[in-house]
């Protein structure tokens, strides 16, 4: 057993899961895949036996300049020496608050800083609740992941341990669907608190879906919440809902915010926001209480990644255009290979995604399974997504390319002659599943399936 495989035996003995985010499980990986990695620099990581990888999503995109920078980290650094907690609200929090809120200009008026994206989603949440003084919370279908809470979580295919009645409080509506939208709140007269959303995904808004959303919230007395927790400082320093001329009445923020440290925030309005705070007569909203929330080095690495961005403002065009150039040269490689009809990249230049359309002889997971296979095998690190950063250079996109030129003619072969042994150990499984094991809804399912299951 090498050291990676070990340390990896002991994080599944010892976690739930074997890892403290879903997506980042064995489940989600070929099992050739690293267990763990042990340090980061640049664009690449390293397990804890010295194998070095090219990283495409870098720390599930929270790290947007590159691991282990050390001007954001020598600035987390100074921070500690001031000290990480205090009794009262530090200096720092004022710094970083007023920081933030300037850079994001018209985004919010005020903020509240927190440790993770699920804390001010529902943060959010809670705000629109008290605020519409009404129950129900609308989440776009097509959007994968807003919160581990219950509001959200009840929806999905995973709601072991929430309670039956706290899932109608949930609804959905479609992207790019206005219709679905207005049928929403027809189906729900004066009950939906907030509607939230990514302003984007894979698939771009279409001209006028955002504004239009907003104002339906308007007509119908919700407030909307564009969380870009993933698109922003993506798309651009004010987030990817500015880059596509929309607003909102709130937004939550958080991977890309301080290169990786863990800095969250949700911003709005301040006839909203304030509802968590003293200077009203209005009940009274316990909205976040964190010890941990205002952490000061991780606001210090968070001050320094937003000077990086004011003093460099070219560095989001220049992400861009490096996605642009790899893009092009991906799809190249894919029409040399004869694959342009099972291969596709969706999404823009600055984040987009590898989907493979037609799976051959095997299962959309299997196939999926042996590309990431195949390429961890050529030191890609790489789960469907493409995250270009100021970190990738040129050499690490001519690196990319040479080993898609090695593996696709192997993922040609395997789609063609559905030889399923080539696949070492299991195909990976969706995030959102009723049971381990296979993707049955209840145990009733389970027990008609042909699988002997701990479970059934």
């Amino acid at each position: 057993m090498t050291r990676t495989e070990d340390i990896g035996s002991k994080l599944k003995n010892l976690i739930p899961g074997g890892a403290h985010t879903y997506s980042k499980g064995d489940d989600q990986w070929p099992q050739i895949a690293p267990q763990c990695l042990e340090r980061g620099k640049g664009c690449y990581v390293w397990d804890a036996d010295g194998r070095r990888y090219l990283d495409w999503s870098m720390g599930l995109t929270s790290v947007c300049l590159g691991h282990a920078h050390e001007g954001i980290n020598q600035a987390a650094i100074d921070a500690m020496a001031l000290g990480q907690n205090f009794q009262r609200p530090s200096v720092m929090e004022a710094m970083a608050a007023e920081r933030l809120l300037n850079f994001l200009e018209d985004r919010g008026d005020m903020i509240k800083f927190a440790k993770n994206g699920s804390t001010v989603t529902t943060a959010a949440v809670k705000l629109a609740r008290a605020f519409t003084a009404r129950d129900k919370v609308a989440v776009c279908a097509e959007h994968p992941f807003f919160s581990y809470d219950d509001w959200f979580i009840g929806t999905t295919r995973c709601p072991a341990g929430i309670p039956d009645y706290i899932k109608e409080y949930t609804t959905r509506f479609s992207f790019n669907d206005l219709a679905s939208v207005e049928q929403m709140f027809k189906a729900n007269p004066g009950s939906i608190a907030c509607v939230i959303l990514e302003p984007v995904k894979f698939e771009p808004p279409k001209p006028g879906f955002l504004q239009e959303l907003y104002a339906l919230c308007q007509q119908h007395g919700a407030l909307l919440i564009l969380d870009e927790m993933v698109t922003g400082f993506k798309w651009g320093k004010r987030g990817a809902g500015a880059y596509y001329g929309a607003k909102a009445d709130m937004y939550t923020w958080g991977k890309g915010l301080a290169n990786g440290h863990s800095v969250c925030a949700l911003t709005g309005r301040r006839d909203v926001m304030e509802l968590g705070g003293l200077d009203h007569s209005r009940p009274r909203v316990f909205l976040v209480s964190t010890t941990h929330g205002a952490e000061i080095p991780q606001l210090g690495a968070l001050i320094h990644t937003l000077d990086i961005f004011d003093k460099d403002p070219g560095v989001f065009e220049r992400n861009w255009a490096l996605g642009a150039n790899l893009r092009s040269q991906l799809n190249e490689v894919v029409a040399t290979s004869g694959l342009s009809d099972t291969i596709e990249f969706q999404g823009e230049d600055c984040f987009f995604v590898a989907i493979i359309k037609k799976f051959g002889k095997h299962k959309a997971n299997v196939a999926r399974t042996y590309l990431l296979q195949e390429l961890v095998r050529e030191n890609q690190l790489f789960q469907g997504l493409f995250y270009p950063t100021a970190a990738h250079t040129e050499s690490a996109i001519q690196e990319t390319i040479h080993a898609w030129k090695l593996v696709l003619p192997r993922f040609k072969r395997f789609l063609a002659e559905g030889n399923r042994s080539e696949l070492i150990g299991e195909a990976t499984r969706p995030v959102f599943r009723a049971f381990n094991h296979c993707e049955c809804l209840s145990a009733a399912d389970c027990a008609k399936c042909h699988e002997k299951l701990e479970h059934v």
